[in-house]
């Protein structure tokens, strides 16, 4: 039931550390927040004009980003408007303090609990369709091999245009539907979109030859029939999450440059070589590709794009296996002349977390920096600040994925407790001293097995038998068939 599932969410949110609720100040202090816009400053570029639009999933209500494009002499412009929540949340108020607790919006099967008051993140905040709103824009040149040969930063007020949704927008840009009521309804806004999605395909192609890694999980949904949960869905990629996916990217490295070239200290998102690069070269052994003994980006890109190539239904197996493997990204502060720190997964050396400021606090920190850098301000935390905070929300983020992962093996052992006794096929996930995982190929749960996992690891395929659920614990559990 839904709201069993509720009930879980919420005691796996107390049990982590993380506030399900807001305070009352925190609610007080949102009464008082207004839509007006204020007295805007000399120096925030009216940009209303542009076409702009929103591309989210269908019940996405926190928008944090738009999105235009225009030629400009053999390459294209591209604009990423991010919503301006610092205007609304100011630093050290008690809204701040529960966005720096939490620091991330929580995304449970049976409910949301958002970073920021619903008032805000859904509302005033969100760059919502029809709506002035000030925003931070990522002005980026790039040319048609993809590269972005210039960018800036600056303060301007936008207009979302039209509030567009992955599946849908994806059927048109792959041919295999018809435009969304709303780019039709737009003048110009049909041709814009299609420059977009050429920018970031070159985008795209220039990370990869640079050996970003294209990888694919499956990440499953619960489906509900009323109150029960009935199945679970799939979100699979498309190329309007490849679009924004590509945007965001090139906007958040193009963020790292800006606050380094106005040596700004700032907050990185990493993500460092494998520690367990051995066992990525024993897994791709399997397939008959040899990787390099040392950590090398650009040959795992090779084997995953072949292994994508050769077996596209068992890709999202394979990937799964290599985020298993590479472990877990973080946040660090760096001072400015730093060298920077890897983000192994998108080949790149500096990387900050930017656009998404209402659901995750490391974006609305950034946000202060740039405003403090283009107002020529001293930055508005100090460098012990920064390293402090960048390990709450590395750790904290750990947690709201925990709180996650706990509804999600909730709702799939609901899911699948009337299936006991039956058997699977599957593929390990995690092994070592906690334990050995395994997640079904169909349908997409996982669980740990409790029985037979000696000699296993990552990426091995297994036989097992659904043996026992657990609901409010999040446990399914298997055993091994020979």
């Amino acid at each position: 039931m839904k709201a069993d599932l509720q009930r879980i969410a919420r005691h796996a949110m107390v049990e982590r550390g993380l506030l399900p609720d807001f305070s009352a100040a925190a609610l007080t202090e949102v009464g008082r927040v207004t839509a007006d816009l204020g007295t805007v400053p000399a120096d925030v570029v009216d940009l209303r004009g542009m076409l702009w639009a929103s591309i989210d999933n269908d019940d996405s209500r926190d928008l944090d980003q738009l999105t235009v494009a225009e030629a400009a002499g053999g390459a294209t412009r591209v604009l990423v408007a991010i919503a301006d929540v610092d205007a609304k949340v100011k630093q050290g108020s008690a809204i701040d303090v529960h966005a720096k607790t939490n620091t991330t919006s929580v995304y449970t099967e049976a409910r949301i609990f958002p970073m920021l008051p619903e008032r805000l993140s859904t509302d005033l905040t969100s760059l919502n369709e029809g709506e002035e709103r000030l925003a931070l824009v990522i002005d980026m040149r790039v040319d048609g091999e993809g590269q972005v040969m210039a960018g800036d930063l600056y303060r301007a007020v936008v207009v979302n245009k039209a509030q567009l949704a992955y599946d849908s927008l994806a059927a048109w840009l792959e041919a295999t539907g018809p435009a969304p009521a709303k780019v039709n309804a737009v003048a110009g806004l049909a041709e814009n979109l299609r420059l977009q999605d050429a920018a970031a395909q070159a985008l795209r192609r220039q990370r990869h030859q640079h050996g970003a890694l294209d990888l694919e999980t499956l990440e499953p949904r619960a489906v509900f029939d009323g109150d029960i949960v009935a199945d679970l869905r799939i979100d699979r990629p498309n190329r309007a999450k490849q679009l924004i996916e590509d945007f965001m990217v090139a906007a958040n490295i193009t963020t790292a440059r800006f606050l380094e070239k106005h040596r700004s200290p700032s907050v990185r998102r990493v993500l460092r070589a494998p520690d367990r690069w051995a066992r990525l070269v024993e897994l791709a052994a399997v397939y008959g590709t040899q990787l390099p003994a040392a950590p090398d980006a650009p040959a795992l890109a090779a084997f995953l794009d072949q292994r994508r190539r050769d077996d596209p239904t068992r890709f999202p197996d394979v990937s799964l296996a290599v985020v298993k493997l590479l472990g877990r990204g973080e946040y660090v502060a760096e001072s400015p002349g730093h060298d920077g720190t890897e983000h192994f997964g998108l080949a790149v050396q500096n990387y900050a977390h930017a656009t998404a400021p209402n659901r995750r606090f490391p974006d609305l920190l950034t946000q202060r920096l740039i405003k403090a850098a283009l107002a020529k301000q001293p930055p508005p935390y100090t460098g012990g600040e920064l390293e402090m905070l960048a390990r709450h929300c590395t750790e904290a983020e750990d947690a709201a994925a925990k709180v996650e992962r706990m509804v999600r093996k909730a709702a799939a052992a609901l899911l699948m407790r009337p299936r006991i006794g039956e058997t699977f096929e599957g593929l390990v996930t995690g092994a070592s001293a906690k334990g050995t995982w395994v997640r079904l190929l169909h349908p997409p749960v996982e669980g740990r097995l409790v029985h037979g996992f000696a000699g296993l690891d990552v990426g091995d395929r297994v036989t097992v038998k659904l043996e026992h659920t657990d609901p409010d614990r999040g446990f399914i559990d298997f055993s091994r068939r020979r």
